[in-house]
């Protein structure tokens, strides 16, 4: 078994070039768990988390739209029964809502990645808006859920996307402590290299995920659902 390693920050860099939605370049390390003190239209921003904190020996599991299609993982998915989190993007996730929908039906839970995958950091206020909002209207059309955890494509957010996340009724911005990359190794955006009861992981490759349960189970730790902590 391959050992996760940690990536000094210029590696880590490189990643968020190479991986695109696998590495994030917002202050997570600032606001990990914290909801920021400022205030959308009435109402408090949603925390920004990539750690929960919790005295429980869980990680939390999270894959973006490129989730494989491959009915395998559904399968694994209910025989394990994964409390997995999916962020899907209406336009990458659309073409095979059908697949998610199997997912979901053996227990993963359906969040909002935005309907076009846009960087939005910088973006104008109504524009962010309607990228969250109109995934959240989507994925209720689609499925009958309405999100209430979203995840900013790249990782990459500012204060108006928390603006825009609360007032699409979005509870928390979920990043990530460690990603699983295609060759089987954990990077880390902070912190200790290693995985901590709490950490939110970034399933980049699923195939994967069977290998990563083995290291999770060997540290002494179990999947949670993310949606009980949040």
């Amino acid at each position: 078994m391959r050992r996760g390693r940690f990536r000094p920050a210029g590696a880590a860099l490189a990643a968020v070039l190479l991986a695109g939605c696998a590495q994030f370049t917002g202050p997570a390390e600032r606001t990990a768990g914290k909801a920021p003190p400022a205030q959308g239209r009435g109402r408090d921003l949603p925390a920004v988390v990539d750690h929960v904190p919790t005295r429980d020996d869980v990680v939390f599991l999270t894959y973006d739209d490129a989730a494989e299609r491959d009915p395998r993982f559904v399968g694994m998915v209910r025989e394990r029964r994964l409390p997995i989190t999916l962020f899907l993007t209406d336009t990458v996730a659309g073409p095979a809502y059908g697949h998610f929908a199997r997912l979901r039906s053996v227990g993963a839970s359906l969040q909002n990645h935005t309907l076009d995958h846009r960087s939005l950091r910088a973006l104008p206020y109504a524009g962010q808006r309607a990228e969250i909002c109109g995934q959240q209207r989507k994925l209720h059309s689609r499925f009958g859920v309405r999100p209430h955890l979203f995840r900013p494509p790249y990782g990459r957010y500012d204060t108006t996307t928390l603006r825009a996340a609360a007032d699409c009724g979005i509870k928390a911005v979920v990043l990530w402590r460690a990603t699983l990359d295609g060759d089987g190794d954990l990077t880390y955006t902070r912190g200790e290299p290693r995985l901590l009861p709490g950490d939110i992981v970034s399933v980049d490759a699923p195939g994967r995920t069977e290998d990563l349960l083995r290291r999770i189970g060997e540290q002494g730790l179990r999947v949670g659902r993310l949606e009980d902590y949040l």
